[in-house]
């Protein structure tokens, strides 16, 4: 995964990432946050930001990191 030496933002990935909000975001604009699958670029990573702040920063994760993040929230390990 690429290291950055500073912080990433959203418009870092302009023209990188599609960024997809989850299904199961309540549509009321809080608490969602959306993210952009960029393991086939050169970030190998998917990408995480605050859907009220598409401008903002943006967290890089490992795919397995991912996955792991995913799982933990689906049986109740992890809070969102």
């Amino acid at each position: 995964m690429t290291t950055h030496t500073r912080t990433l933002t959203a418009p870092d990935l302009n023209g990188v990432a599609t960024w997809f909000k989850s299904s199961y975001s309540s549509g009321s604009g809080n608490n969602c946050m959306e993210i952009a699958d960029l393991t086939h670029t050169a970030h190998r990573a998917v990408a995480i930001r605050d859907s009220k702040r598409p401008s903002g920063p943006v967290l890089l994760v490992g795919i397995e990191q991912f996955g792991a993040l995913v799982a933990g929230v689906r049986n109740g390990h992890v809070a969102v």
